[in-house]
């Protein structure tokens, strides 16, 4: 995942932002103006700006140009304003911008203009390795009720046996003598955790993988107590 610097002086929309990014697994640094957004680009070289036009001391297309004239804009920038005109997002990204969002920002505006900024940025990477421990390779297709019980601590299909799993990379066990509740809740824990470690953490992804609205399923996922901090960490950077 990514580290994103928001820029923004209204409180609110930082938290906002703050909030579904990490969310999706990103680390977030957050300014209210563009002193506090030097400071943070140069203390920790984000490979993401989201950047505020209309700020009090200094607006972010004076600050983007700062940026491009002194050769600091290693980053892509994606501007954003709530009083934005065809004029300003023109002027923005002649300057280095890479999009301009609207505000009120839609959720899937946000995430769709941050991943496409990402992925034009990243140079290429190796494959990467197969999640949550499985060693040798990696089945992106593989059924649940065949996939290894370390993993997710699912029995085979057709064995009705208790399975426990005692693998470090599983921390529940599925068994099926249990009442039908346990058993269905114990069954869609380890569901969402594989699609989780399959995604690497994007909660976006999986909700479109699983076929949830992505508020019901995080809900979901809290109920279920699945640790959305461990799959974010998994992920890698």
């Amino acid at each position: 995942m990514a580290t994103i610097l928001v820029v923004d002086d209204e409180l609110g929309i930082r938290a906002l932002l703050s909030e579904i990014l990490s969310d999706e697994g990103h680390t977030i640094e957050l300014a209210e103006n563009a002193t506090q957004a030097r400071a943070v680009r140069e203390r920790m070289r984000p490979d993401l700006v989201l950047l505020d036009i209309w700020m009090p001391d200094v607006d972010g297309v004076t600050l983007l140009k700062e940026w491009g004239g002194a050769g600091l804009l290693t980053m892509p920038v994606i501007m954003m304003s709530g009083h934005g005109t065809i004029d300003t997002a023109v002027e923005a990204t002649k300057f280095g911008a890479v999009a301009f969002l609207e505000k009120p920002i839609t959720l899937q505006k946000l995430l769709r203009a941050v991943e496409q900024a990402l992925v034009k940025a990243a140079p290429p990477r190796p494959a990467p390795a197969a999640p949550l421990g499985i060693s040798g390779f990696a089945r992106p297709e593989l059924p649940l009720s065949s996939a290894p019980a370390g993993l997710h601590g699912l029995a085979p299909a057709g064995n009705h046996l208790p399975v426990a799993s005692n693998s470090p990379a599983s921390e529940q066990s599925f068994e099926l003598d249990r009442p039908l509740r346990e058993a269905r809740d114990a069954f869609e824990k380890s569901y969402f955790e594989f699609h989780l470690a399959k995604e690497n953490g994007s909660m976006t992804r999986v909700a479109e993988k699983t076929g949830l609205e992505r508020t019901h399923l995080y809900r979901k996922l809290k109920q279920l107590g699945v640790d959305l901090s461990r799959n974010k960490r998994g992920s890698g950077g």
